[in-house]
């Protein structure tokens, strides 16, 4: 290669367009792993930072420092103890009043908003609490969207019902627990709960493993629409000599294509059964 060799113009453009291209996919990369709050802008309100909620919201800002949520303190002069106005908005005029006047995002009872500088939202109190959640939970918003979704959406749900938001994890049934899970999801759906004679073992796992808590593609919100489900946990193998399938040491051949195996008639109690071991019925 002769000395002072420079690339043709194609050759430069086509490594330029590739550095380019490295570089955007590295900002890419970076830019999905954290996600900023943007702190809601209401007219003729000012934010007073968390420590002035502390001087009527004592409990509740005793329980709020050791709840996921209170991450939402950030570091830095330009987000300084905005943790509880970060959901309920700037909340100066609902201080000069005296508690009178409720915060711009306020979800219980009381006074309603002026209807003069101070902000008040045209939404009913389900709406503007999901409205505030999706703010940061923006994925929990595409998932309510999906044809089968638990009625947030329509307002017949909160989603602090499952997930309060001042204490402790942002989870009713007290974290990641998976009894503790189940135990939120029964509060509406009892009759899952038995008891019964034969247990279905993945609902002692997690109601979770097998339904999409806010929204799935298929019905009854399940995350696999087919015998796929069942066979995350339930191994299929072939029969010696290959004549089969086995699940469960079973042969299943004959059976697989007759449906899923809850609506195939053969094993319709999939949350358990007080008479039959294969959750017939």
């Amino acid at each position: 290669m002769k000395a002072g060799w420079r690339p043709q113009k194609p050759v430069r453009h086509l490594l330029l367009a590739a550095g380019a291209a490295g570089l955007l996919l590295a900002v890419i990369s970076c830019g999905t792993t954290r996600q900023a709050v943007v702190l809601p802008d209401v007219p003729g309100a000012k934010y007073i930072g968390a420590a002035e909620c502390e001087q009527c919201h004592d409990e509740l800002c005793r329980g709020f420092k050791t709840s996921e949520h209170s991450r939402l303190f950030a570091k830095g002069n330009n987000s300084k103890n905005y943790g509880c106005e970060s959901c309920h908005g700037p909340a100066s005029l609902h201080e000069d009043s005296g508690g009178e006047t409720k915060p711009p995002y306020s979800f219980t009872a009381g006074r309603p908003q002026p209807t003069g500088a101070g902000a008040r939202l045209p939404l009913a109190a389900a709406r503007a609490i999901e409205t505030v959640c999706y703010s940061c939970h923006v994925d929990v918003r595409g998932q309510f969207n999906l044809p089968n979704h638990h009625p947030v959406p329509e307002g017949r749900m909160t989603c602090i019902q499952c997930h309060p938001p001042h204490s402790g994890v942002a989870f009713a049934g007290g974290g990641t627990r998976a009894m503790s899970q189940n135990d939120n999801c029964l509060q509406c759906h009892p009759s899952q709960s038995g008891p019964f004679v034969f247990e279905h073992d993945a609902v002692r796992e997690s109601c979770t493993t097998c339904h999409s808590p806010h929204g799935s593609i298929n019905a009854k919100m399940l995350v696999e629409r087919n015998a796929n489900l069942c066979l995350k946990c339930h191994f299929q193998q072939p029969a010696p000599g290959g004549a089969g399938i086995l699940i469960g040491g079973i042969d299943h051949t004959t059976k697989l294509s007759q449906g899923t195996c809850w609506s195939a008639g053969c094993h319709e109690a999939v949350h358990g059964s007080r008479v039959s071991p294969t959750l017939r019925f």
